[in-house]
């Protein structure tokens, strides 16, 4: 009889556990403290989508979109897409919930998103991320202050040595003014650009301007820059925002090359990256983005929507949780030691004291009596409480043991 193979998982996901798993924790636990200390709403979104959510949101013209969606068609014809990121699908909730009534809507959410994209360090084919949106909100406040929120989360997470990176792309004239002129420009040296700058030249020429590839990158350097194009509103818009981080304490550098690659950002874009040098720079390699985002006010249009002025930020799970470090399991305070299977039942009560007051407490119950003890003994516990069938009969160990007497009496 052949061996059943076992089963591999897929590529580009992973199984967490132990130490990397409580670092997986940690950064959602702290979200979701800074969360509500800045008053933004819970909401739980679909994994899957309409597929035409993510094409008209994102555009077709980029990646995400055009190379990254794990897409597919239903029993009934109709083809869905495995979310690659949250906005575009906190958009159309906005719209089909009526949470327009809410506006200025603040949200935060996290859970697993896909994209099929070459696995590396960081980065996954079923990926996590927290996320946080201020939709409704037109006024350079609400950058402010999803800013203030995101640079606070990384502070309670112990990341340091990490810059805000920051840069306007103005409003939709602003915008459609540089973009022009970066045609005019790249399509002077069309012949020297990589294959995908040459696709993207047309229909989403802000995106060379991010591109690693050598031969792009010796021309990104004096291409057009938006500063030259922005309107006196624009301009009004970005010092507001700048001015407002000052104040705020939250340090930020301009990034005149940083550009969003999807259609639907206006205003403001930016990103956290550890510094040179640094720890978290070290760690993290060439994926060095921990935090990103940006105003979308073309957005809810594209979704047949009326115009409305959003604001979000994302950032991956794995990649936070790489830079916290090790987070160990709770310190085990009590073990329960069950010397005799007639005292389970009495031990099983003791559990239940104890962990509704709040101790972290484990059991021991299989094996013979001195292999019972030892296990307890490896398991590191501040106490043992010893139970057989004559009921619970005294605790060992070391410390402060008045909170686990209070509990079981």
């Amino acid at each position: 009889m052949s061996k059943i193979k076992t089963p591999q998982a897929i590529r580009g996901t992973q199984d967490i556990f132990g130490t990397d798993a409580e670092a997986f924790a940690f950064v959602v636990e702290t979200f979701e403290r800074v969360r509500k200390l800045y008053r933004f709403r819970r909401v739980e979104m679909p994994v899957f989508e309409k597929t035409e959510v993510f094409s008209r949101a994102i555009g077709e013209t980029t990646d995400v979109v055009s190379k990254e969606m794990y897409s597919f068609e239903d029993r009934g014809g109709e083809s869905l897409t495995l979310r690659p990121e949250f906005t575009a699908g906190i958009a159309r909730a906005f719209l089909t919930n009526g949470w327009q009534q809410h506006a200025p809507l603040k949200v935060g959410t996290h859970g697993p998103l896909f994209r099929y994209e070459r696995p590396q360090k960081g980065r996954y084919r079923q990926f996590h991320q927290i996320d946080a949106e201020i939709l409704g909100a037109g006024e350079p406040q609400a950058d402010v202050e999803l800013l203030a929120m995101a640079d606070q989360l990384l502070r309670e997470l112990g990341i340091e040595g990490v810059t805000l990176h920051l840069n306007t792309l103005g409003d939709g004239d602003s915008r459609e003014a540089w973009r022009a002129a970066l045609i005019e420009y790249f399509s002077a040296v069309r012949g020297e650009l990589s294959e995908d700058s040459q696709e993207r030249l047309e229909k989403n020429p802000l995106r060379i301007l991010d591109s690693k590839d050598p031969r792009d990158r010796k021309f990104v350097g004096d291409a057009p820059k938006i500063d030259a194009f922005l309107s006196d509103d624009a301009r009004a818009f970005f010092d507001a925002v700048t001015s407002g981080l000052d104040a705020a304490g939250v340090k930020w550098a301009r990034a005149e090359g940083l550009v969003r690659g999807l259609d639907y950002y206006r205003h403001t874009a930016f990103e956290f990256i550890p510094d040179e040098g640094s720890a978290a720079a070290a760690a993290l390699g060439s994926q060095s983005t921990i935090l990103g985002g940006g105003r979308y006010d073309g957005l809810m249009e594209s979704l047949g929507g009326a115009p409305t002025p959003a604001v979000g930020w994302a950032a991956g799970i794995e990649r936070l949780a790489m830079l916290v470090g090790e987070k160990s399991e709770p310190a085990l305070e009590a073990m329960v030691l069950v010397e005799h299977d007639d005292g389970l039942a009495v031990a099983n009560e003791l559990l239940s004291k104890l962990r509704t007051a709040g101790v972290v407490a484990d059991i021991m119950a299989t094996g013979s009596v001195k292999k019972r003890y030892d296990k307890a003994v490896k398991q590191n516990p501040q106490h043992i409480l010893r139970v057989n069938e004559h009921g619970y009969h005294g605790i060992s160990g070391e410390g402060d043991n008045r909170r686990i007497v209070a509990a079981i009496n």
